[in-house]
């Protein structure tokens, strides 16, 4: 056995199992909340256009909310609907008083501004963490709500006992709303961030020196197994046809000490999450609103 091989297969780290415990909570806090003010929280959702991969996202995300005791409005739009149709639409879900998140199924469309789109979300009620307000908060530890699926991958950090502390970890991606706030997040925990991209020249260097690793580049199996430290924790955030994520799963199985499998690792706590902020805009608002 080459001595660079772990002697025992990673741990695979359980995000369907951790998002239940997670929903479970959400939904306890969501039916007090119900029964101490007489109104539900309420996530909106909105899409636009049809396309068979979001459609599906939105519907799980909403069957979700119907389980956790939280009331789903879903706002369909026409695939033609322009940037100013939708700013329109989500500036008008933001000042509805029974609307406590709002989520901007993306993408939206390649002729429609989407970061004009985000922010008109109001920050309140910004649960999926897409604004500028949110990502400013997020680099600063100030309170509001992180990106979803940064949130969830930290969360999975937590229930493993990861110590991040002075730990090398490299982020593969730099997108708005996942790699470059999962890297300020883990800055936040005292780790060592390293940003890798497309430009990036020799990636498997810096994944050799990574104790942590995140994937979230959008490019199948691009991370190769032996490019893997021996006894790194890997977090796999890419989802590709064929349920195939940005990294070599076999590959790395061998090397990485602790890994997401693609399904069921990051994608389930990318949900909980969401829910899990939705009820706790709806607690913000509504105690605010007891109070005046």
């Amino acid at each position: 056995m080459s001595p660079t091989t772990s002697t025992v297969p990673a741990q695979l780290m359980d995000g369907t199992a951790l998002a239940r415990r997670v929903g479970e909570e959400t939904a306890a806090r969501a039916a007090e909340l119900t029964r101490r003010t007489g109104a539900a929280p309420c996530l909106a959702t909105v899409l636009v256009g049809e396309d068979p991969a979001s459609v599906t996202y939105v519907r799980m995300k909403r069957n979700r909310c119907a389980k956790a005791g939280i009331v789903s409005r879903h706002v369909a739009l026409p695939a033609a609907t322009t940037t100013e149709e939708l700013v329109a639409t989500l500036g008008a879900l933001s000042e509805d008083p029974t609307v406590h998140g709002i989520l901007l199924q993306h993408p939206v469309g390649e002729h429609i501004d989407e970061r004009a789109a985000f922010e008109a979300i109001a920050p309140h009620k910004d649960v999926d963490g897409v604004t500028l307000s949110s990502f400013a908060a997020m680099s600063f530890g100030r309170p509001g709500f992180v990106s979803c699926t940064p949130g969830g991958i930290m969360r999975l950090l937590d229930a493993y006992d990861v110590d991040l502390a002075g730990k090398r970890a490299v982020v593969v991606g730099r997108s708005a709303i996942l790699g470059k706030p999962v890297g300020m997040l883990l800055l936040a925990r005292d780790a060592t961030v390293t940003y890798c991209h497309s430009r990036t020249a020799d990636l498997s260097a810096h994944l050799r020196e990574a104790d942590v690793v995140v994937a979230a580049v959008g490019r199948p199996e691009l991370i190769r197994g032996e490019d893997i430290k021996p006894g790194a924790v890997v977090i796999d955030a890419g989802y590709n046809p064929g349920n195939v994520g940005d990294v070599d799963f076999d590959g790395a199985l061998s090397r990485a000490r602790l890994i997401t499998p693609v399904p069921g690792g990051v994608g389930p706590m990318t949900i909980a999450v969401l829910l899990e902020q939705t009820v706790a805009a709806a607690e913000r608002q509504l105690e605010a609103r007891a109070a005046r």
